[in-house]
């Protein structure tokens, strides 16, 4: 059920960007008088359709490909490489028998819809649920770092103070963010009463494609009281209670529960002795640690400090525009370390399947949207990205033609058209591959 419900959450995620990226294009091209021959959703490859129907000399449809969709325009080679038309005289109403001026505007319609829906989706989030974040000022006992965090040097215990020598990092999130994650950054931390700097390496993004960024840092926290124990596991064996406090794995302490799980992974396979506190008094109690290096124990919630602050109508509309760019500001310097080698493609890019996990496989509407406004700004930029095929391709002959003063021909704009496909499926062929093999 679980993957029905992420496959079902991709298809209408990808679905509503598709139909109003192409809706751009379709809105843009009737306002210059432009005559629309089909709105597809997703690929009729081959003729071979799902759903259709004709209004206003227009063929709208669902086909079975799904791969992405388009609007048909009269009088323009795209990716349906119908050239028959291009072989008579230009109608009024065809798109070669407009202005340079109109025809880019019409080529930039998807992705001026996209960007106006992304700031809009996350305006509306950011209106409606502000912004929830750990207070990482409040975090007392610091951090503790994961493989990656543990890979640049950050130590359990550390406080980060800043970034980029930004003062006062108010939320934690601040710290696993893009401006960290890109790599580069220089993180200020306080280590014993003293301050120092950590600088995060250029490649970063390799090991956080890898490892995922949970496994950069995340907040430390004592150990609390056990709240259940499992049925059948080797805490119940060992007799544990709720309400036990646990203070120590083989003699070493274990204040904080970084300091616990750490003490179990150690001594997988072996015996060990669980020192606790239980009604007052000091118990020891002898058990194993299976491969799992989990005793069974549910240690409960964690009540960290968190800041809630909410925004007016208004006011919401900045910040969430700002969070809208932030997404094609990433994707241009993901690329640009792509292009200088600081990180793998293959470690980079997701496809399909990487998108689907995104979504999970439970419905959270809340999460559900924050993707959709992420990938509609993502879809905005891969669409400007000068590559034939791509509406970023058909922006740069047109601004050729407008600096020239006459269109580029016909039989170049086919060769790099199908050019342009060539590329688009060996990205597609090569991001797939990537997301089964990461799979």
């Amino acid at each position: 059920m679980g993957t029905l419900i992420m496959i079902g959450q991709v298809i209408l995620g990808l679905s509503i960007l598709i139909i109003l990226h192409e809706l751009g294009h379709f809105l843009a091209a009737r306002a210059f008088g432009i005559k629309v021959e089909k709105f597809y959703l997703f690929f009729d490859a081959w003729g071979v359709k799902l759903f259709k129907f004709t209004y206003k000399d227009c063929e709208y449809g669902i086909g079975w490909l799904p791969l992405g969709g388009y609007v048909k325009i009269s009088g323009m080679i795209d990716e349906s490489m119908d050239t028959e038309q291009l072989k008579q005289d230009p109608q009024p109403w065809e798109f070669r028998s407009k202005p340079a001026w109109q025809r880019l505007i019409v080529m930039l319609g998807g992705i001026i819809v996209n960007v106006i829906v992304g700031i809009v989706v996350f305006w509306m989030m950011t209106f409606n649920y502000g912004e929830n974040d750990i207070d990482n000022s409040k975090l007392q006992y610091g951090v503790v770092p994961g493989i990656i965090g543990k890979e640049i040097g950050i130590q359990a215990g550390d406080k980060i103070l800043a970034v980029n020598g930004k003062p006062a990092v108010k939320f934690f999130g601040d710290v696993m963010s893009s401006e960290v994650l890109m790599g580069d950054a220089v993180l200020s931390i306080e280590r014993g009463g003293k301050q120092q700097e950590l600088k995060v390496p250029a490649d970063i993004l390799n090991a956080v494609a890898e490892h995922k960024k949970n496994e950069f840092v995340s907040p430390r926290h004592t150990l609390n009281s056990v709240q259940e124990v499992s049925k059948g596991s080797e805490a119940e064996r060992m007799q544990v209670m709720k309400g036990d406090s646990i203070i120590a794995v083989n003699g070493q302490p274990t204040r904080f529960y970084d300091e616990f799980t750490a003490a179990l992974k150690n001594n997988v396979g072996k015996a060990i002795d669980v020192t606790l506190i239980r009604g007052g008094e000091q118990v020891v109690l002898k058990g194993n640690v299976d491969s799992t290096a989990a005793l069974g124990v549910n240690l409960g919630e964690i009540d960290f400090p968190v800041i809630v602050q909410k925004y007016g109508f208004i006011e919401s509309l900045p910040i969430g525009a700002n969070k809208a760019l932030s997404v094609v500001t990433d994707n241009i310097k993901g690329f640009g370390k792509i292009f200088k080698g600081d990180v793998r493609a293959d470690k980079a890019l997701s496809g399909p399947v990487g998108i689907a996990k995104m979504f999970g496989t439970e419905v959270n509407w809340v999460k559900f949207w924050s993707l959709v406004g992420m990938l509609s700004m993502a879809l905005a930029f891969m669409n400007l990205l000068p590559i034939p095929a791509l509406d970023g391709g058909h922006v740069i002959f047109l601004i050729v033609e407008m600096i020239q003063g006459k269109p580029l021909s016909d039989n170049f704009l086919e060769k790099a058209q199908m050019v342009g496909f060539f590329i688009l499926i060996a990205l597609m062929i090569f991001t797939l591959g990537n997301d089964i093999i990461k799979w």
